[in-house]
């Protein structure tokens, strides 16, 4: 009885621990995907093994239908979690229930982005100006020092910097960025700025006389919402006067505009075109001025460019042409009569070829090759120089976008351009250009620009000018609604031909009050100086500015 008594207590004891075994290894765990079958314990990889796919997408199925914003799955990694990379492992943030919902909001905000995002090329990169055009700046996004053709009182090309991602997505946004206008498919941003102000030296001459100045400063910034193609266009004009006004007279107007469209014809190839026209004058005391003026001369310079860019996976090659026309008015002397400037209008055809490479993520480096003719209206100018001209430019780069921390482009290269005139030397050196921002915080912001372009010239014997320069502006936002502005600017003027070269330096000190989304209360101090290898020539200026933005 003993004997069978155990042997029954063993065989229960066996039974229930054989149930005990099927339910764990047969009954599912809730929110669980539990398998039963003979590959229970095999690995289980991604895809199939038998018949792997022969053309793959760059990003595989698997990545696409993980929530965005995830670590991507590392390569011998499947689905058990096993990883044979050997790769270094990132630290992961602890997990609170205070942090949590801020980053699924980080990463649902992030992925309606990206599908928002055209599946065609980047929008059209920011508008430049059609020529130089950098002068005692209120409110601008650049520290250039003046060159020939600024207006005296520039408030610089229209930017809008792009977004800043919050450090929490549930705060809002800027609240006293414009809200703008919405007609149709396009969104109109209108401002308009008023500006009052006194400059010690309006003439930039030696010695020259002070006098107070006003300035009306209306510009538009166009912006298209299309799914495919876009378009956006910026334009800004304004007259300054000066009381008392000097001999030549110093008041003049100033227009800069600028309209470009992008046609996606495929997902790879798309086609740009721009227009663009620039009404200035040149400087006072330029020496391309003849003496006896009444009032400055105003030339107008109107172009437009056709360019076609076709992708090819990773690599990308644009091939531009570009013609532009530039005439003067009659120059009025003091005396009543007038000078025709015939001889210094001239017409200019330009192509590039440009060729890119996504080297990494917001990393592209360029190459880039320019041939261009200037012809003017009459063969010779009026001192008998024949000034029509070729050129041609060589320039190699690279963009950057990082992590919107720094954003832009740089490039150098070596320009040259030979004339028909044998008597005229060619005009040749390195040229740098450069508009590079960094986002150093959320309240600081560097921006560091640079040009280089070519000039012509009046002077006999004086092939042209060769402009360099170079800007640093430092914003910093001491609140929301109040920003301090601090700039640098230093500029050298080399004339071909002539012993002379002028060195330009500036620095700034600007404010700006936000009181709300249409209205803005600016300041501004800029010191200018130009110290020349030519005596006599030598100048210092000191502006102060005042005005009111008033914006849509």
């Amino acid at each position: 009885m003993l004997r069978f008594a155990h042997q029954g207590r063993w065989a229960r004891l066996g039974a229930g621990l054989s149930v005990t075994c099927l339910m764990l290894l047969g009954a599912p765990a809730r929110g669980q995907d539990a398998r039963v079958g003979p590959d229970l314990f095999s690995p289980r990889l991604d895809g199939d093994q038998r018949n792997p796919p022969r053309f793959e997408r760059r990003e595989p199925a698997a990545a696409a239908a993980r929530p965005r914003g995830l670590t991507p799955i590392p390569s011998g990694a499947g689905v058990t979690g096993f990883d044979s990379s050997n790769a270094r492992k990132a630290a992961r943030p602890k997990r609170t229930a205070r942090t949590a919902p801020a980053a699924r909001a980080a990463m649902a905000a992030a992925g309606a982005a990206e599908e928002k995002a055209s599946p065609y090329q980047t929008p059209i990169p920011p508008l430049e100006t059609a020529a130089p055009a950098r002068g005692p700046v209120l409110g601008s996004a650049s520290a250039l020092p003046p060159v020939p053709g600024a207006p005296p009182v520039d408030l610089g090309p229209i930017r809008r910097p792009p977004k800043k991602r919050n450090a929490h997505p549930d705060e809002p946004d800027d609240p006293y960025a414009p809200l703008g206008v919405r007609i149709g498919a396009f969104d109109l941003y209108p401002a308009v700025e008023l500006i009052g102000g006194y400059n010690t030296n309006p003439a930039a001459v030696p010695g020259g006389g002070a006098a107070w100045l006003y300035a009306v400063s209306p510009e538009l910034l166009v912006n298209s919402n299309w799914s495919r193609h876009e378009f956006k266009a910026e334009l800004r004009g304004s007259y300054t006067g000066y009381q008392p006004d000097a001999t030549p007279s110093l008041s003049r107007p100033y227009f800069n505009g600028k309209a470009a469209g992008r046609i996606d014809v495929t997902r790879d190839t798309n086609i740009g075109i721009e227009a663009r026209t620039l009404v200035a004058t040149d400087n006072p005391g330029s020496p391309n001025l003849p003496a006896g003026l009444a009032r400055l001369p105003v030339y107008t310079t109107i172009g437009g460019a056709f360019g076609v860019t076709q992708r090819f996976n990773r690599f990308a090659l644009t091939l531009k042409g570009d013609a532009e026309r530039t005439q003067y008015e009659a120059s009025k002397l003091t005396d009543g009569s007038t000078v025709s400037n015939d001889d210094r209008n001239y017409d200019q055809v330009t192509g590039t070829l440009r060729g890119s490479y996504e080297w990494a993520t917001g990393v592209k480096p360029f190459v880039d090759a320019s041939l261009d003719s200037r012809r003017h209206d009459r063969e010779f100018d009026s001192s008998g120089f024949a000034r029509n001209s070729n050129g041609v430019t060589l320039k190699g780069g690279v963009t950057f976008e990082l992590a919107r921390r720094l954003t832009g482009e740089i490039a150098l290269g070596f320009t040259r351009r030979t004339y028909e005139d044998a008597r005229l030397e060619p005009l040749e050196g390195l040229i740098g250009d450069a508009s590079l921002i960094f986002t150093a915080s959320a309240l600081t912001t560097v921006k560091l620009t640079g040009t280089s372009t070519t000039g012509e010239s009046t002077i006999p014997g004086v092939s042209g000018v060769l402009y360099r320069d170079v800007g640093l502006q430092v914003d910093h936002a001491f609140r929301r609604w109040l920003i301090a502005s601090l700039k640098l600017g230093f500029g050298v003027d080399d004339y071909i031909g002539l012993d002379r070269l002028d060195r330009r330096y500036s620095a700034g000190l600007g404010l700006t009050y936000k009181l709300d989304r249409t209205v803005q209360l600016k300041g501004e101090f800029r010191q200018d100086w130009l110290r020349s290898s030519v005596p006599g020539n030598d100048y210092t200026a000191s502006t102060f500015l005042v005005g009111l933005r008033f914006q849509r």
